[in-house]
């Protein structure tokens, strides 16, 4: 027995010293963060003021890489792609940003999204989350991505593929799964999820979340399950809705609600009050 304890002492300790650091992980993205959408880094001609906390970045990005074990020059051509690739994410998550204020009437201003929204937070942690998901950096996207899901109650996994113009109202309690699928000015509620069916390990490499379609709006705490199930384009889907099949562009999916007024006759069904 001591010695299988120490057997997987040793395998949990190589596991976590190959995993980047968590502290400077989520210091480093909100530091990207709010160089991005705070001051506007990105925005025509505003770089070359920032060269400074660029490169600052670039050095931290790199130790995060060297932390996770990336060789040196692997390391080094990951910073100067992701870093190439920058304006690009900004670009995407700004579409996001303007969606939100699209759509949302207690917006005043794109400033406002950008500053004090969180769904707008998880979307663009998201943005930068899923492009190292691409790239392979893998443990350092999960890191970020729980950031974001620790500031906001948003739980967006990395690998999730996200249309252009996704909008986030409220967000808390959300989650979107590994496999899921959304297309293009999709816009959900808070306590929504996009959730798999089975939890079965050898389905890992499966689709296993749902497929939503362009411009689907998903109302609050409506659960979404199984990699077969698509939502068609232009549906709208009720709050509290349960979902584990697939439906048709252009539906409204709802929950009725029955009001009875009390008199002399009995219920048909017992009602249990829970306090």
């Amino acid at each position: 027995m001591k010695n299988l304890i120490t057997e997987l002492f040793e395998r949990n300790k190589n596991s976590h010293s190959a995993f980047p650091d968590k502290v400077s992980a989520e210091e480093f993205i909100d530091k990207l963060f709010n160089l991005l959408f705070v001051n506007g880094a990105v925005k025509e001609k505003a770089i070359d003021e920032f060269k400074e906390e660029f490169l600052s970045l670039r050095n931290l990005f790199y130790q995060l890489l060297l932390s996770g074990r990336a060789a040196e020059e692997d390391a080094k051509r990951a910073v100067d792609d992701f870093f190439k690739n920058l304006p690009l994410i900004y670009a995407d998550a700004m579409l996001d940003a303007k969606a939100i204020l699209e759509f949302d009437p207690a917006a005043d201003s794109i400033d406002e999204v950008l500053q004090v929204y969180p769904g707008f937070y998880a979307i663009a942690v998201h943005r930068i989350s899923h492009f190292l998901w691409q790239q392979k950096i893998t443990s350092l996207s999960r890191l970020f991505a729980e950031k974001a899901h620790s500031k906001t109650g948003i739980d967006i996994h990395p690998a999730a593929l996200i249309g252009e113009a996704f909008a986030i109202d409220h967000g808390t309690g959300i989650v979107i799964g590994q496999t899921a699928v959304i297309g293009c000015r999709v816009k959900i509620y808070q306590g929504v999820t996009l959730g798999a069916l089975t939890v079965a390990k050898e389905n890992a490499s499966r689709q296993r979340h749902p497929t939503i379609e362009d411009d689907v709006i998903i109302y609050s705490n409506a659960t979404i399950l199984g990699g077969t199930t698509t939502i068609g384009r232009e549906s709208i889907i009720g709050g509290n809705v349960w979902l584990t099949s697939s439906v048709p562009s252009n539906s409204v999916v709802f929950h009725k609600s029955e009001m009875k007024i009390k008199d002399n006759t009995p219920f048909a069904e017992p009602i249990n009050f829970i306090i």
